[in-house]
């Protein structure tokens, strides 16, 4: 397994650099090998592209632009997922800080397993929002932009831009909003255009979308990522006329999975039954709220029935053993991850359901702890 590199190698060491340049500093340190004197009193645009691994680029794209200018690889953060990932570039600091933990979160002080970004219920999808629930009653890490006191902007998709999320993640960013791969680099174009210096954190989803329904290695997205790095290509060109440096990197990479390698937990009843509330966290990084008396019963199971399956951890020995980040852990960490961690081996999944829940059948999954899931790319063109 593969385990996030806070101390200098992750993406939370990189928003560090970014915030060095703007003569601001962070709890944690700069990435390293990272040259901040080449960025310096430069407009710095930053593309996150959602599941762009660094394993993908050595095996599809290594004669592609991206790739010729590929500095480096970097770890994401513990799970490798978008809520815990985006929200790292959002405010600068991992898990162990903003508290956003996977996909669907337990939240005690709800009593309830949300989805947290879009900040429903997990059962019966209800909004949280349109029951007097704020985002910041749940989220309160300052967001990055806010700290960064330059000019910043934050492009995301129209059907995103305006969410309770995106307002809150996003503080003291203007959000642009884009509808097309064309629309998304138009919108850096525009900000740069003038010759004040911005800080832009532009997110492309469509990649993760099609990963998610194709597999990552399927023709599909390939197809995809030859148009991605075509059009990154031509912005580039623009951007060194404008005093500007363009870094992309991602929040996670992705494994394919098949049927066979689904666990589903209602083929397993005497599992369930040990179990408090429904599953947390995402497919390959699952956490369980276990029913008193029923400790010993839930890990002898796990350790027998599933032991070719996954790998168990108390949740509280990986917080100890900084797999959320390192220093001061935000004060609900320990509610929003289970008393037990299981992190998938292989390109297994494990899955529950619940009532009111759409099921979605993918092939492409992430959140785990493999090389294809944890590494993505750093790319600088200068």
């Amino acid at each position: 397994m593969q385990k996030p590199n806070y101390k200098d190698g992750s993406i939370v060491n990189l928003m560090s650099s970014i915030k060095k340049s703007f003569g601001g500093s962070s709890e944690y340190k700069p990435l390293a090998g990272f040259n901040n004197s080449k960025i310096a009193g430069k407009t710095i645009v930053l593309i996150v592209i959602d599941g762009l691994g660094y394993e993908f680029i050595q095996k599809y794209g290594r004669d592609t632009f991206l790739s010729k200018n590929l500095k480096d690889k970097i770890t994401s953060v513990f799970p490798a997922t978008t809520a815990s990932a985006m929200t790292a570039f959002s405010t600068g600091v991992p898990s162990q800080q903003h508290g956003l933990t996977g996909w669907f979160v337990y939240l005690k002080e709800l009593g309830a397993v949300t989805t947290v970004l879009p900040f429903r219920t997990r059962a019966g999808n209800l909004s949280l929002a349109e029951n007097g629930i704020n985002y910041k009653d749940i989220f309160s890490q300052e967001s990055f932009f806010k700290e960064l006191g330059t000019p910043s902007f934050y492009i995301g998709s129209g059907k995103y831009i305006d969410s309770d999320y995106s307002r809150t993640a996003h503080e003291g960013a203007k959000r642009l909003p884009f509808s097309s791969l064309k629309s998304f680099t138009q919108q850096i174009q525009k900000l740069i255009s003038d010759s004040q210096r911005k800080y832009v954190l532009a997110y492309w989803d469509g990649f993760d979308m099609l990963s998610h329904i194709h597999g990552n290695n399927s023709q599909e997205v390939r197809n995809h990522f030859a148009m991605l790095d075509k059009e990154i290509k031509s912005l580039s060109k623009i951007l060194k006329e404008k005093n500007a440096v363009l870094i992309i990197s991602a929040d996670h990479g992705f494994i394919d999975t098949g049927a066979q390698d689904i666990v589903y937990l209602e083929n397993h009843p005497r599992l369930k039954e040990t179990l408090a509330l429904p599953l947390a966290g995402d497919s390959r990084a699952v956490y369980c709220y276990v029913k008193p008396g029923k400790t010993k019963e839930f890990e002898k199971y796990m350790k027998t029935v599933l032991k070719n399956y996954c790998h168990l951890y108390q949740s509280k020995d990986l917080l100890e053993e900084g797999f959320f980040g390192l220093y001061k852990p935000h004060e609900k960490l320990l509610d929003r991850i289970g008393d037990y961690t299981i992190i998938m081996k292989k390109s297994y999944i494990m899955k529950d359901e619940v009532l009111g829940e759409e099921r979605h059948n993918f092939i492409g999954h992430h959140s785990g702890m493999s090389k294809e899931e944890m590494f993505v790319p750093l790319v600088v063109i200068e």
